[in-house]
């Protein structure tokens, strides 16, 4: 089966993440394409957190050190491209991810805005029933938090915060965005065996 999976990263920190999943998500054989979007605000925290050259999608894309046939794979778009295929339920997806979610993202999803191409992508998730998975990434939680993603469970998104699974063992952050990554890519649909241990009941290395 051929996957196609649009990755939406907004503005909140975790920046490690998204390059994490790209990577894995291009370089996986039943993946045909993956298309990336990145906030303006997503860019200045990517500039922060990885590095001053990271500026937006194709940089984040570059960085994820993808072989030439993966990075292929990989359509980059503009966060006011609003005539990307994303942006119509006429172009079927496999699943649409948010991640990082910022707290400005997951309102906005929740009340149906669709001003960027990462909020009209994940209405049209949501329209369609496309798996729609959320890593909101914020702590403590407000009641208005609360409130967003009580309304987006019930308009039948997934909420995945990038929580660490301390039962894989180990202190290498690689394990736990490995897991987590398995976790993502499990809600829309696409398997991947991962490592020893990653998996609950698996045998740790």
């Amino acid at each position: 089966m051929a996957h196609r999976i649009a990755l939406l990263v907004s503005g909140a920190s975790g920046m490690l993440l998204p390059r994490h999943v790209l990577g894995r998500l291009a370089a996986h054989p039943e993946v045909e394409t993956v298309h990336l979007a990145v906030s303006a605000g997503a860019s200045q925290v990517l500039r922060h957190e990885l590095g001053p050259e990271q500026t937006g999608a194709a940089d984040l894309a570059d960085a994820a050190g993808l072989a030439p046939e993966a990075r292929a794979k990989v359509r980059v778009h503009r966060d006011n491209e609003l005539d990307a295929p994303i942006a119509s339920g006429s172009y079927p997806l496999t699943g649409t991810l948010v991640l990082p979610c910022s707290a400005g993202t997951l309102g906005a999803l929740a009340t149906g805005s669709a001003r960027t191409l990462i909020h009209r992508a994940g209405a049209v998730a949501l329209k369609e029933r496309w798996p729609l998975v959320l890593g909101f990434r914020e702590t403590p939680y407000s009641l208005v938090h609360i409130e967003n993603m009580r309304r987006l469970v019930y308009a039948g998104a997934v909420l995945l915060p990038p929580v660490p699974a301390f039962y894989i063992g180990g202190e290498d952050l690689g394990r736990f965005l490995d897991h987590y990554t398995l976790r993502l890519l499990d809600s829309c649909g696409v398997r991947e065996p991962g490592e020893p241990g990653l998996r609950w009941g698996e045998e740790r290395p």
